[in-house]
């Protein structure tokens, strides 16, 4: 036991000492060290005033959710605070808040918003979203170096572009096209909370204005597909009450003219015949007036059931025009890149260095061990 003791003491003065000797190996050459960092820092200031600055707006929203099983209300309290959802169970939509983000993230969603104008806070000029991602928005010089040779190649390339009497097919989309759908769907993405079902939309452009009326319009579309999902029943329900509501009263007032009509053609005609077909009539405007009326009233109800299934969103965070921009972050990236200067120095004086030198070393005498 004393001698493993012993061992164990020696080897930990060994790992000090070995500590020891790549601090003063670093402090020797801190000159070297410093200049590195420097180097470090200077690439660190171009490549973060090269990316262009980026602004987000985020927009949270609450969703009014029904749930017809109220008995099950205990159950989805316990499983929100388990962090699970009750919206797929509940049975009532099929688009229920979880499936938000997909529904901003889906093709025919995205190229919806190429024709919204907006307009840049710089210069205040005004832009459709899709020729604002195409000629106003930029990357890093760097990105422009990288892709030359693509550009170069594509060059030789047959483009399939689209001719001027070109329409927009979400089935069939145009390289382009495609290419402004990645492109939005990587500025415009949404979010659930689990437990709480608030929506949180955020849009990121390069200028603040344009962020906050795209924001806004994602909100206001997201809101109008899902109004129109869920009153899509309702509203067909509606359409076909007042159908047959106009049928109805067509046949009532056929019926009425013609009864009245009859009227005016046998005054003071005392044949009995003439009383049946009289009572007759009346009772054919009378029924047609009944039918007229119930349908006037399955109208009323099936708007009430348009209002009813008509959603509510409560806008907890509006679309404000962001003042300070999300990206870059210089302090950051400036950080970053002093410390792998660091690490990198470190590794090159502690490691690279003396195995360089002992391969040279090594090359020397085996030459000279050849002579």
């Amino acid at each position: 036991m004393q001698e493993e003791n012993k061992t164990m003491e020696k080897e930990g003065e060994e790992k000090e000492i070995d500590v020891m000797e790549l601090a003063v190996k670093l402090w020797n050459q801190r000159k070297r060290v410093i200049r590195w960092c420097i180097w470090g820092a200077v690439i660190g200031l171009v490549v973060a005033f090269s990316i262009p600055k980026e602004y987000t707006t985020t927009v949270k929203l609450s969703p009014e959710i029904t749930d017809p099983k109220a008995s099950s209300g205990g159950l989805s309290a316990l499983a929100s605070m388990a962090g699970l959802s009750s919206g797929a169970s509940a049975g009532m939509d099929a688009v229920y808040p979880q499936l938000y983000p997909d529904v901003v993230g889906s093709v025919p969603f995205l190229t919806g918003l190429f024709d919204v104008n907006v307009t840049t806070k710089k210069n205040g000029e005004t832009f459709t979203v899709a020729q604002y991602l195409e000629d106003e928005t930029h990357g890093p010089w760097w990105g422009y170096v990288l892709g030359l040779p693509g550009k170069i190649i594509g060059l030789f390339k047959s483009s399939d572009e689209a001719g001027e009497g070109h329409v927009l097919d979400n089935f069939q989309l145009t390289f382009d096209e495609d290419r402004l759908v990645k492109a939005l769907g990587e500025r415009v993405s949404a979010s659930v909370d689990q437990k709480t079902s608030v929506i949180t939309i955020n849009v990121m452009m390069q200028d603040p204005l344009v962020s906050a009326m795209l924001a806004d319009t994602v909100v206001s579309r997201l809101q109008e597909y899902i109004t129109d999902y869920r009153t899509n029943k309702a509203r067909g329900d509606l359409r076909y009450a007042e159908l047959l509501n106009e049928e109805a009263r067509a046949k009532y007032y056929a019926a009425q003219q013609k009864y009245a009509e009859y009227l005016d053609h046998n005054q003071g005609i005392a044949f009995r015949s003439a009383q049946t077909e009289s009572e007759r009539l009346a009772n054919e405007a009378q029924l047609a007036f009944s039918l007229y009326n119930q349908t006037a009233q399955q109208v009323q109800k099936a708007q009430a059931k348009v209002q009813e299934a008509t959603p509510v969103y409560a806008i907890i965070s509006p679309a404000t025009v962001p003042i300070r921009q999300t990206k870059p972050k210089k302090a950051m990236i400036l950080i970053g890149f002093v410390f792998m200067a660091f690490v990198a120095c470190s590794a090159w004086i502690l490691f690279l260095s003396p195995m360089l030198d002992d391969y040279k070393e090594k090359l020397a005498q085996y030459k000279d061990k050849s002579k």
